[in-house]
């Protein structure tokens, strides 16, 4: 495996440790010894790639097929399985050697497939397109891979390049870039290059920074490269991903758990049962034969496949409910999931900008409809008159650039997008409002004074004016206004109306919503001259109109896909790159828990101050993708089983880290490959859906592990009783009679399970408690119940049986013991298919057509001919099958006395504490 190129020194120049949004562009270039002018030469291009490396992504080797099969040749499981296969196969029993040796195949390629699809996240991150970047190299400005560029690089971007690196901006004009694959905020963030304060200053806020694989919005700007390949941000994250090993799921460790104890119930077994033998003077060629049979019976020989066969069925299903699984075994954890971080921008929102509220003329309207669909109206007070919206409309339409066209593709910025939008659903169409009044003059936007401005000649009140028209942030457009729209043509000051709009500010940031304000000013013909000479200088004595409120609206199903987790015993959290005040008002909408925390304030605290604190925050704002890491170990190490969701490279770590790491469809290849399932429909609430499953799935796991454990146990101690008491030569069954019951015959009570419908409410119980596994000591003793119901049926044949005991061979009571025990696990599979409901409740039909199959396999293999020569049996008469069947029904109808005994110790614990009715279910499942 190739290793992650280690980040570069803090003494180098290009040292990710250095801060430097804290140096002004002089202090930058001199310390990379970059002339922004010419740039660098060739001779310094290539000594700098020789120090820092080419700026690409460092992958880690995938294992190889032949490693990965080894690993699961080294699974005890199937070290077991080749120790009885080796055995059979030396003693001559060549059948059961081929049979045993099939179900090793069989484990190791299913095993093997699931291995070589992980660990795919950093060669996922190497893959990115590849920009090209234009950069200034030996005084020319020249197109290169970005590849190719070393620290010191002088880069110009513009709308719509991909940042090839990170590096402090020298120079902007207008600049936006999106960066929400990095800090998760769903707003382009403005660029600077002024100097900020020498701190730690969060990501989402490092104005005067760009950073690898974020888009350019808008505008223009020069870069100095400052960080390459695996020093970028982008590199940290691949570090990160590198770092985390995906856990095993809670039921890989379970099984891992159950196969060591089979394996030393399997091995005392034998020992015993050949030590027996060594005493009574049997020959070495018998006492192999029936350790070879004790072994088959001892060890679930069809475990790891029916297990997987039942967690495939179950993928299945998530793949129809557009839930796309990374590996089988996720399927059950899913089920154990006890707590949900989910991102919020492209998961539970739509990640497209909506105006919801408008606020002019003293008067509070709402916007209906969502994203970019240009339909829906606007609400306002029942009596009140519509007033006119032009002024406003003017501003939404003729003071941005973004195009939106009617099937919802946006060109430009997603905030002057929502504006598009709401101008459409005003009656305005903005593209033709823009090429009916072009502009005469224009302040483009930009960070450093956040508003925008644009002059027209419009028609107003009857006649032609020249209108300048604002937008920005509040607070600075109200710096600049002097008068207020108060009515059709009517203005007043703006301090009489101060107090309303401030109030109105106040409302639509309590609601988490972004607000833009807009203003006007009406100049003459004979301004039109110095206005285009100094458009700023007119941005002044202007006339407020209003305020707009934007949000990037909550997915339709959200809200109440969170009910439905909260309701099932999940913890909800909401963890987002925005700020903490924006993302707290989602937070009540969505009905999350209370407490809100900034990144800064996160990281400021200790693991034991967190893990106090972490009771009573649901949202987390302002995270960087080591707080989101953090965040996911800290509640593991609680125990608790951790679904992570998001769709930006920011996310993957957490998500690789996580029990249950959850991709958006549409999000980055990066996150999609570190996750273990992915949303095709990018839905929240398939999520949810998919915990259901996993429930109903880890159910029927249980239902079979106590229907082959029980089998097990029954066989186990018959071959024990067998031996010791010298019953029947001390050999209960032949190796492939034993084959023949753990793998054809099991095979059916399996499918039962598997088609099984779900009982209702399985969502109003709280999640399973991983540390209650599914050995745990009332499940255990259970199965010790009925495999000694099903030991002593099928003992009674061999026991009692019509052999004489001068029989050289005892086939017709073995035959019965045999039978006995085949047509036992088949009813037990009948009854213990569901817990605690009885397993003759209704719907029985199908379990009933499933289990036919098994039965007339029993009755087949006691009457043909080659199946009698390969398993040792021969035909029964019919009282002898009356009286097997007879037997076999001791079993289920104790399984169903201990359930109505379950169910009544159930009912009567509801009654006592109805908080805790759930848990005696969810503890013996």
């Amino acid at each position: 495996m190739t290793e992650i190129a280690a980040p570069q020194s803090p003494t180098t120049p290009a040292s990710p440790a250095t801060r430097w949004w804290a140096l002004d562009p002089e202090a930058a270039t001199a310390q990379l010894d970059t002339d922004p002018a010419t740039g660098l030469s060739s001779a310094e291009v290539t000594a700098r790639r020789e120090r820092y490396g080419s700026n690409t992504l460092t992958a880690q080797a995938a294992p190889s097929v032949w490693s990965v099969v080894f690993q699961q040749l080294r699974d005890p499981m199937n070290i077991m399985l080749i120790a009885v296969a080796a055995v059979s196969a030396a003693i001559g029993q060549g059948s059961t050697a081929l049979i045993v040796g099939f179900l090793v195949v069989i484990n190791v390629v299913i095993g093997t497939r699931q291995e070589m699809l992980a660990r795919k996240s950093v060669d996922a991150l190497a893959t990115m397109q590849e920009p090209q970047s234009r950069v200034r190299r030996d005084g020319a400005l020249v197109q290169i891979p970005a590849h190719d560029l070393v620290p010191g690089d002088v880069v110009e971007l513009e709308a719509g390049d991909i940042v090839p690196a990170d590096g402090r901006l020298l120079r902007t004009a207008t600049m936006e870039t999106q960066e929400a694959a990095l800090t998760g905020e769903s707003t382009p963030i403005g660029k600077d290059p002024i100097t900020l304060a020498d701190e730690e200053v969060p990501l989402g806020d490092r104005a005067n920074m760009a950073f690898q694989n974020t888009s350019v919005t808008r505008g223009t700007g020069t870069m100095l490269v400052t960080a390459t390949g695996m020093t970028t941000q982008i590199g940290n994250i691949a570090t990160l991903l590198s770092s985390v090993e995906k856990t095993k799921s809670p039921l890989q460790q379970e099984l891992d758990k159950l196969t060591k104890v089979l394996g030393v119930i399997a091995w005392t077994a034998v020992a015993v049962i050949v030590l027996i033998g060594v005493l009574r003077g049997q020959s070495a060629s018998e006492l192999l034969f029936l350790a070879t049979a004790v072994a088959i019976s001892a060890i679930p020989t069809g475990l790891p496949t029916f297990v997987q066969a039942m967690l495939a069925y179950g993928a299945r299903q998530l793949a129809d409910a557009k839930a796309v699984v990374a590996n089988l075994n996720d399927v059950e954890t899913l089920g154990a999931t006890s707590s949900i971080n989910s991102d919020k921008t492209g998961t539970l929102t739509l990640n497209e900008m909506t105006v919801t509220a408008l606020y002019t003329i003293g008067q509070h309207f709402t916007v209906e409809g969502s994203g970019y669909a240009k339909t829906g109206k606007i609400l306002q007070t029942a009596g009140a008159d519509m007033p006119d919206l032009t002024p406003l409309a003017y501003g939404l339409c003729l003071a941005s650039d973004a195009t939106v066209s009617d099937s919802g593709a946006v060109i430009g910025d997603p905030t002057e997008a929502a504006l598009v939008v709401l101008a459409a659903k005003l009656g305005i169409d903005a593209e033709e409002s823009r090429r009916t009044y072009p502009r005469v003059a224009e302040v483009p936007f930009d960070s450093a004074y956040k508003f925008m401005a644009t002059a027209h000649w419009l028609p107003w009140r009857g006649d032609r004016s020249l209108v300048e028209v604002v937008k920005g942030g509040p607070d600075v457009v109200l710096q600049r206004c002097t008068h207020a729209l108060a009515g059709p043509g009517q203005t007043v000051p703006l301090e009489d109306m101060r107090a309303d709009i401030e109030a109105e500010m106040e409302r639509l940031a309590e609601q988490g919503l972004r607000t833009l304000a807009f203003a006007t000013r009406f100049l003459t013909p004979a301004d039109e001259a110095a206005l285009v000479a100094d458009p700023m200088s007119y941005v002044e004595e202007l006339v407020f109109v209003g305020l707009v409120g934007i949000v990037d609206p909550l997915r339709p199903t959200a809200k109440v896909a969170v009910e439905i987790a909260l309701k099932a015993g999940i913890e909800v959290r909401m963890i987002t790159g925005d700020h903490a005040v924006t993302a707290s008002a989602i937070g009540k909408q969505l009905g999350l828990g209370p407490g809100a925390i900034s990144g800064p304030e996160l990281a400021s605290l200790t693991d034991e101050e967190l893990l106090e604190r972490l009771p009573n925050l649901h949202v987390f704002g302002r995270v960087t993708p080591e707080d989101k890491l953090r965040l996911v170990q800290l509640m593991q190490k609680q125990g608790l089983v951790v679904a992570m969701t998001g769709d930006a490279v920011n996310d993957a770590a957490a998500i690789k880290q996580a029990d249950i790491g959850v991709a958006m469809g549409s999000g980055s290849e990066v996150t999609k490959q570190a996750a273990r399932l992915v949303l095709t429909d990018d839905n929240f609430s398939t999520l949810v859906h998919a915990v259901e499953l996993g429930r109903s799935i880890y159910q029927k796991i249980t239902a079979y592990i106590r229907f082959q454990m029980s089998q097990l146990i029954g066989l186990v101690v018959l071959f024990l009783a067998a031996s010791i008491f010298d019953i029947a030569d001390g050999v209960a069954m032949t190796p492939m009679m034993v084959l023949f019951l753990n793998f054809f015959v099991a095979v059916f009570p399996v499918i039962a399970i598997m088609l099984d419908p779900v009982g209702p409410g399985i969502m109003d119980r709280v999640p399973r408690d991983p540390k209650v596994g599914i050995s745990n000591g009332y499940a255990v003793r259970r199965w010790i119940l009925y495999g000694l119901v099903l030991c002593i049926s099928s003992g009674i044949p061999l026991v009692a049986g019509p052999d004489t005991p001068a029989a050289d061979t005892p086939t017709a009571s073995m035959t019965m013991a045999f039978v006995v025990m085949g047509l036992g696990s088949v009813l037990s599979g009948l009854v213990l298919r569901r817990e605690p409901e009885s397993g003759l409740a209704a719907p029985l039909l199908t379990a009933v057509k499933v289990l036919s199959a098994p039965v007339i396999l029993v009755v087949l293999a006691t009457e043909l001919d080659f199946l009698q020569g390969w398993l040792t049996t021969q035909s029964l008469s019919g009282p002898q099958w009356l009286a097997c069947l007879g037997l076999a029904l001791l079993l289920p109808i104790v399984a169903e006395v201990d359930k109505v005994i379950l169910r009544r110790r159930a009912a009567t614990q509801v009654v006592l504490d109805p908080k805790e009715a759930v848990t005696p279910a969810r503890a013996r499942s």
